[in-house]
């Protein structure tokens, strides 16, 4: 059986996307099968196996690591042998084609299997490419992209926009129609991503605590650190659902008016999807701050707004919260123009032309 290995992970953001990538290549093509290739202490190593494909490992560490120099030292010198561990891998699966998805692993693997004569291709899901992606795409035979303005950042033309696979129960939200509600209540999801996101969790929270909100619900996802301190604060608030995590958040997006949330690429490629005018919260600690420029993205299309965590206090969230609420006609709008950012059956788009760029070779 043919094989093609996905390489790379690190965060949801790049594990979940492809994996459903990988599904769609086995739907497409059940003679193909599709194994991974992560970090042994990365998210990968414990997500991909849970979803039934195989997955093998080499050790390399985070070259743009902020954690000084000693850290960046052991890294440079895990390179080398990674990229030989990355040749031994390579020789040994015997793939057919490998698609590099960002993450540590990918960077090693991607280059090994280029100097071996394997088709490449990258998929990049942020505004700003990561540094690994920066680096592969003039070696590679196509890289795909979410975001149009990614192109001005990677030295090389085989570029195709073909946005961010997002789950089936999301792809399905974009043909929900909006919903007319007559009881005038405003409602807002929370979320900081699946470990929550402490600023925006103690924010929130301080926010309906401090100042009085007529006619407004909020769902609240804390992620597991914070669901205790934060389930107290809003203790006696009939108004507030608080989770720790939202297992069918898809019912969430088609109840919202409006969504609070970081700015990760998978969150707004499901924004997009459901249709979500949104406040966004970008991470500012996130690699090369590609979550603001994600962020942007949408803000520059008048599809969101967005509140750098520096400057997040309940007051300045109140009053913006405020301001959307009370014109109907520009969330309609917001919601109207963050649909650009979707890419209908992305994944099976992605699949098709890795299968096609396998066949090209043959």
């Amino acid at each position: 059986m043919k094989t093609i290995i996905i390489a790379g992970g690190g965060t949801g953001g790049h594990i979940y996307p492809a994996l459903t990538i990988a599904k769609s290549i086995q739907s497409l093509n059940p003679d193909l099968k599709v194994e991974f290739v992560g970090t042994p202490d990365g998210l990968e190593s414990k997500i991909i196996p849970k979803h039934g494909f195989a997955i093998s490992f080499i050790s390399v560490g985070k070259l743009n690591y902020k954690g000084g120099f000693l850290r960046k030292l052991k890294t440079l010198f895990q390179l080398p042998w990674a990229f030989v561990k990355s040749l031994a891998l390579v020789i040994e699966k015997k793939p057919i084609l490998v698609l590099g998805v960002g993450g540590y692993a990918s960077g090693p693997f991607v280059l090994a299997s280029s100097v071996l004569g394997i088709p490449t291709a990258l998929w990049e899901p942020n505004a700003h490419p990561g540094m690994t992606n920066r680096m592969l795409a003039r070696f590679v035979r196509k890289t795909f992209l979410v975001f149009e303005e990614s192109r001005k950042y990677m030295k090389s033309k085989k570029f195709e926009v073909l946005g961010l696979p997002v789950r089936e129960e999301i792809e399905k939200l974009n043909s929900i129609e909006p919903k007319k509600d007559d009881d005038k209540i405003f409602k807002i999801l929370v979320f900081g991503g699946s470990q929550g996101a402490r600023a925006i969790n103690n924010c929130v929270s301080a926010m309906m605590k401090e100042f009085k909100f007529e006619d407004v619900e909020i769902v609240h996802q804390t992620g597991p650190l914070d669901f205790k301190s934060v389930e107290a604060t809003y203790a006696g608030q009939a108004n507030v659902k608080v989770m720790e995590y939202l297992y069918d958040i898809e019912s969430y997006y088609i109840w919202a008016d409006m969504v609070i949330c970081r700015a990760g690429a998978s969150t707004l490629a499901e924004l997009a999807a459901a249709k979500k005018p949104s406040i966004l919260v970008p991470l500012p600690t996130a690699a090369d701050d590609h979550q603001k420029k994600n962020a942007l993205s949408l803000v520059n299309k008048n599809a969101a707004r967005l509140i750098e965590q520096k400057d997040l206090t309940p007051g300045v969230l109140f009053n913006l919260i405020g301001e959307l609420r009370s014109q109907p006609g520009l969330l309609k709008k917001m919601s109207e123009n963050v649909q650009y950012f979707y890419q209908p059956q992305a994944a099976r788009k992605i699949a098709e032309k890795l299968i096609n760029l396998q066949f090209d070779n043959e």
